[in-house]
């Protein structure tokens, strides 16, 4: 039997487009599998490593926000990386350490720029 440890909702019907970007600049893209306020598991076409802290910028759903399609910008760490076992996309279990609602609407990133995940 496992414990669930999660204590916030999790979004997994939705996947929400992600900017990553680290802090030397590098950046790249990417879209949620599953979003809480705690944590996310992405799918990105951008290389990471466990440990390391990245900024990401989400482009959040009406239908989550129950209103306008805020940006939320936030700091997380990589707690894992999966390597696809197709030799795709990765997929990187994040925490989410801090997070802020942007004053203006972010425009989504869309699936096909992960060059087909």
């Amino acid at each position: 039997m496992r414990i669930e440890r999660r204590s916030g909702h999790r979004f997994e019907q939705y996947q929400v487009p992600v900017q990553l970007q680290t802090s030397d600049g590098q950046s790249g893209n990417g879209f949620t599998l599953n979003l809480s306020s705690r944590g996310a598991l992405i799918r990105t076409d951008f290389a990471l490593s466990q440990g390391q802290t990245i900024e990401i910028t989400l482009a959040m759903p009406a239908e989550i926000t129950m209103g306008e399609n805020p940006g939320v910008r936030c700091r997380a760490r990589v707690l894992r990386v999966e390597p696809a076992a197709d030799h795709s996309h990765p997929t990187v279990a994040l925490r989410i350490e801090h997070y802020e609602f942007l004053a203006r609407e972010v425009s989504p990133v869309h699936h096909d720029a992960l060059h087909a995940v």
